[in-house]
């Protein structure tokens, strides 16, 4: 009996270890390192050498050895490992696209910004005047900048920027920022979008080209919201509906919100009325589908604004901003909200739709 159970259990000992060897890529019926094929063998030599399987794990190690791949083997918790997101942007900032080379013999990394694509309208045109900051985190003090293009949404700007004095073991441990930022002459550049590159992740040997998508900075995730505006002159009625909001900021420790559209009717710096919609628990993709009626005369609707507001709702405690709006012709939160009261002016009695995106306070 025991030799019994002895045959079975290397029996299984064997199958186990096919297994093990068929899952990291070398066949049984292959030799393998050390082997050396049975002289007994039909074209077998005893001076055969020992055959050397091409498998994928031992190329990986060799390209391992190459000083710009090296350093993963020996890399912890840094810098670097805050900045390596694969998810898809929440929000759609357009896209961004740039060149990555590095100079062995000189130390020095080489970045060209090309272009970008489908970035979105800042300005009241429907356009945006749009230049990149180039940064190698950690340092944020030496900042590089690219030409402003003007009145597009595909800007091409073929700029290089030279990193000198970089050791590739250094490299490694830098993260490379491209922020877009949309140029406005008389107030602060919106920020349109950023990226955020590891270098570390980066093969410096090939040249790589990419086309990354641009995020939100998280400062600004909170959310979108969708709302339409309507005015009927002859009745003095504006209607603001809140429609529904998507990719809300998680204010909850299970991940989520309990959102509500809380909308303030302001005439100059005075509140005059407040309503709200119910609140919608566990949800950061709410549909409100709230209408909001306001009596304001056509002599006052151009000093007239209605503060947007979503709200968490907290049974414990105060309920906390998720983010935020004005719409206005004079003090919105921003080009497009002014363009959306605008063209509701222009527009009577039509209804007209835009997404927001929710600002912090």
């Amino acid at each position: 009996m025991f030799e019994t159970f002895k045959s079975n259990g290397l029996s299984k000992f064997i199958s186990q270890s096919i297994a093990q060897l068929e899952t990291i890529g070398i066949s049984p019926s292959k030799s393998v390192e050390g082997e050396v094929p049975n002289p007994s063998s039909p074209g077998s030599d005893k001076s055969v050498t020992p055959v050397i399987p091409q498998n994928k794990n031992i190329q990986a190690l060799k390209n391992a050895e190459h000083p710009s791949m090296g350093f993963w083997q020996s890399r912890s918790l840094s810098l670097v490992d805050m900045y390596i997101d694969n998810a898809e942007p929440s929000e759609s900032c357009g896209q961004i696209q740039f060149s990555i080379e590095y100079d062995f013999e000189k130390n020095t990394l080489i970045l060209k910004v090309m272009q970008a694509k489908d970035l979105p309208a800042m300005d009241l045109t429907g356009t945006s005047d749009p230049y990149v900051k180039v940064v190698l985190l950690p340092d944020k003090k030496h900042k590089l900048e690219t030409k402003i293009k003007r009145r597009t949404l595909n800007p091409k700007w073929n700029e290089t920027f030279y990193f000198e004095g970089f050791p590739i073991q250094k490299l490694q441990t830098r993260v490379l920022h491209l922020h877009v930022f949309d140029y406005d002459r008389f107030s602060k550049d919106d920020s349109i979008g950023e990226v955020f590159v590891p270098l570390c992740q980066i093969d410096l040997t090939s040249k790589p080209v990419y086309w990354r998508a641009l995020k939100p900075p998280p400062k600004y995730k909170c959310g979108e919201v969708l709302i339409s505006l309507c005015y009927h002159p002859a009745n003095s009625l504006l209607t603001l509906t809140a429609i529904k909001a998507r990719n809300l900021k998680a204010k909850d420790i299970n991940g989520k919100s309990d959102p509500y559209v809380k909308v303030w009717l302001n005439f100059g710096d005075k509140r005059v009325e407040k309503r709200k919609t119910p609140v919608f628990p566990c949800t950061l993709d709410p549909v409100f589908n709230e209408i909001f009626t306001f009596h304001v005369p056509w002599e006052k609707i151009r000093d007239c604004s209605l503060d947007v507001r979503v709200m968490d709702f907290d049974n414990i405690g105060r309920n906390e901003l998720i983010g935020r709006l004005s719409l206005s012709s004079k003090n919105s939160t921003g080009t497009l909200e002014t363009k959306h009261w605008q063209d509701m002016i222009a527009k009577p009695r039509q209804t007209v739709l835009q997404w927001h995106r929710l600002k912090p306070e």
